[in-house]
């Protein structure tokens, strides 16, 4: 029997190899064995990690926690995660395995001329039924790693990734043997990039085959992903490699390694508005990356980077069209135009359903709800999420599109119709009823048989603009963080408190902070890791009085405010109560530091004046959270003060502002979005709304912060996507049923902005 390396070296790896290496290995080794220049490096083989398992005879240990681990209680699942994680760490590697990585790297450091080089610690696992993808983000990664003692330890810790809470969930739901998946350890050469740069080889914005573009700035390449710098463009025709178009962007920040972490730095004066490459190095990456697309047969999404005028390839991902079959979202399920609808309101989440009608008067009854019901209620709150996700469709007797049941049921992709006004009298409970969330009509009888389902294509199509989601539901993240978003443009803090189900000062009250603060950086992380690098920006609470009553001991804590909407909410509640505030802060430090994901920024809501803002912002400061290039500062721009003081507020120090179009079309015309009396009357298109708009996105450009919207407005007006899109908005972040013709709308009104350059 031939005996399987423990180590394989870039050169000596192809991608039939995905089995010992997993899939980032094979595919690093293949860009290198075909002649694309790769970081060179090795790959700690799946046999290395067996062997160690076997050595130290963990195998029955890690058995024993996970049979007695219910993955379905989130508590128990973190616990068995952490002692399994604590076994691999404090587990020797067997001396010979430690002997060939520490002899490997030492060669590394020895091809530049180095004696302790920097070097990326990847994590890549492995199975025989291609598991590796299913996997793909969940795995630790280690960058600036040098010397051979932390490489070895960080191999370790790669090794134990297999065994996050999210990775033991997803092979037990998968029915996966933890025993039979592997983890390879990938170490390569970490590059000084000058230059990075993002290769389409396509067009992403017209689909043209025929074209390649080129996208490159200063510094490492987190920047241009994380859309905080704008790069130049070369447009290149690959029928004879003649450059079409090009730009050169003004970029006065870059981002540089320093030692063991990343540091932000002002760009030269001589070099901020250099081009950053020459036309001949833009036609020579176009023509490797050509390389790549005819190696694979498919067109690629590729990341390089520039050191000292040497180009390297580092990442490679195929741009595809997914085809899936959905079945409530984007209007595509229609319903026999002849019939006649019993009841009509707002539609507010697209789709339709039938189902047996279940009333529910107060969120106390929601255990009554089954699998497949349609849930029938005055309106909902956070308490109704767990059984939001079960139905089959949601009807409400107030609130208009932007109210708590819209949003929610647009997230979770369940047809919903809001504003029926008389839906829970009208319906009886048991009824057998049919919704049509597009449409807002709600049918009597089952009429599931005339409803067409049909195939939705969702395309990976590139902007300049950042697209975003809005979500807050932590078992929606792996799957959403599939579809082609940049990021996480609002996270709600709202579902994860909900869950916990325990108002916030009860549990200080009980000492049971840290209980709190690790149950709600378990809901973050699922966001961060699936989304990583992807940025995700997370608003802190902002729950009013009167949801905060519906969580258990909430109405000791809460009084009854005529309008809670206008009360005690946002900044001014993390003044008064710091001590809550300080549990959010601590969850966010935790995703940072025992995580290790870099990619959680914060935003602050509702911030009635600068000098709030500025309290706020010491308050986390003390708590040791420095803005810093993996951690940015954003404010909700939701009231009319924050357009008409907006330089004020910037003038206290802050990266980015979140435009909360629900709230400030609400303020700015003076109307209560939860009313259904005049939720007919809500207008983001009204002018004074638009001036304040336009406002917020020139003034941000101007003072070189970025600006975003996260409201539900650019899922409802495509126009006014188009009117963002040229007045110069960073990104826009919509509900994922509004995902696609949302991106398709970006491309368009960029195509148009290009056309006439």
């Amino acid at each position: 029997m031939i005996k399987k390396p423990s180590l394989l070296w870039f050169k000596d790896i192809h991608f039939e190899d995905v089995n010992i290496v997993g899939g980032k290995g094979a595919n690093l080794g293949e860009m290198y064995n075909i002649g694309i220049p790769v970081p060179n490096g090795f790959c700690v083989t799946a046999e290395a990690y067996f062997k160690f398992i076997e050595v130290n005879k963990l195998k029955p240990k890690i058995k024993d926690i996970l049979q007695s681990t219910d993955v379905d209680q989130p508590e128990q699942l973190s616990q068995a995660s952490s002692k399994i994680r604590k076994l691999i760490k404090s587990a020797p590697i067997p001396q010979d395995i430690a002997l060939e990585i520490m002899m490997a790297y030492k060669k590394l450091c020895s091809f530049g001329g180095l004696k302790d080089a920097p070097v990326a610690v990847r994590t890549s696992a492995t199975a025989e039924d291609s598991a590796d993808a299913s996997f793909a983000g969940q795995g630790d990664t280690f960058l600036n790693v040098t010397g051979e003692t932390n490489v070895v330890n960080q191999v370790r810790a790669c090794w134990s990734s297999l065994f996050t809470s999210r990775s033991i969930f997803y092979q037990v739901k998968k029915h996966y043997d933890h025993f039979k998946i592997g983890v390879a350890v990938p170490v390569q050469k970490m590059v000084q990039s000058e230059v990075s740069g993002i290769v389409f080889t396509l067009n992403p914005v017209t689909n043209n085959k025929n074209e390649i573009v080129v996208e490159t700035i200063w510094g490492l390449g987190e920047y241009i992903v994380q859309g905080i710098v704008t790069p130049d463009q070369h447009l290149i025709d690959k029928s004879n490699w003649e450059i079409k178009y090009k730009n050169s962007v003004h970029q006065d920040i870059q981002l540089t390694r320093f030692a063991d972490s990343n540091k932000e730095l002002k760009v030269p004066k001589y070099k901020q508005n250099k081009a950053k490459i020459s036309d001949t190095m833009a036609v020579k990456i176009a023509k490797l990356s050509q390389k790549l697309h005819n190696h694979y047969a498919k067109a690629q999404d590729i990341e390089f980077a520039i050191e000292k005028g040497k180009l390297y390839f580092v990442q490679t991902r195929p741009i595809t069209t997914v085809d899936v079959s959905q079945k409530n979202i984007n209007d595509q399920n229609k319903i026999d135009v002849n019939l006649l609808p019993i009841l009509t309101g707002e539609p507010a989440s697209p789709g339709s359903a039938s189902g047996i009608a279940v009333i529910i008067k107060d969120p106390k009854d929601i255990t009554r709800v089954q699998k497949g019901q349609i849930l029938i209620t005055q309106m909902t709150t956070p308490d109704f999420v767990p059984a939001m996700k079960k139905v089959n469709g949601i009807i409400t007797d107030k609130g208009g599109q932007t109210s708590h049941a819209a949003i929610v049921s647009r997230e979770l992709g369940v047809p919903c119709v809001v504003g029926t006004t008389t839906a829970t009298k009208l319906i009886k409970e048991g009824d057998i009823i049919t919704i049509d969330g597009t449409t807002g009509k709600i049918y009597s009888g089952d009429h599931s048989s005339g409803l067409i389902a049909k195939k939705v294509v969702h395309t990976l199509q590139k902007t300049a603009t950042k697209l975003y989601v809005n979500l807050g539901e932590p078992d929606l993240a792996k799957e959403i963080s599939k579809r082609n978003v940049d990021g996480i443009g609002l996270l709600r803090a709202e579902f994860m408190i909900a869950n916990i189900g325990v108002h916030p000062k009860r549990m200080i009250q009980e000492g049971r902070q840290k209980e709190y603060v690790e149950k709600l950086a378990l809901g973050m992380a699922q966001f961060c890791k699936n989304f990583n690098p992807r940025p995700v920006i997370y608003r802190a609470t902002d729950f009013k009085t009167n949801e905060y009553r519906y969580l258990k001991w909430g109405k000791q804590y809460e009084p009854e405010e005529p309008n809670p909407l206008l009360g005690f909410r946002g900044a001014i509640r993390y003044i008064n109560s710091p001590d809550v505030f300080q549990m959010e802060l601590d969850a966010i430090k935790l995703i940072r530091n025992k995580y290790n994901l870099k990619n959680l920024w914060l935003m602050i809501p509702f911030c009635r004046s600068p000098e709030e803002l500025s309290k706020v912002k010491k308050i986390i400061t003390d708590a040791g959270l420095l803005r810093s290039p993996s951690f940015k500062l954003f404010m909700m721009a939701e009231i009319p003060t924050n357009v008409i003081m907006i330089d004020k507020f910037i003038d206290v120090g802050i990266d980015g502002i979140s435009i909360g179009s629900n709230d400030l079309t609400m303020l700015t015309l003076g109307l209560d979005r939860d009313n259904s009396e005049i939720a007919k009357d809500f207008n983001e298109l009204d002018p004074a709304v638009l001036w304040s708009l336009k406002r917020l996105v020139t003034k941000a450009k101007k003072r070189n912060i970025m600006v975003g919207i996260c409201g539900q407005a650019p899922s409802n007006h495509p126009d006014l996507v188009q009117k963002l899109v040229k007045w110069g908005i960073s990104s826009i972040s919509v509900s994922p049923d509004a995902i696609d013709r949302t991106r398709e709308i970006i491309a368009w009104a960029e195509n148009k902005r290009f056309e006439k350059k």
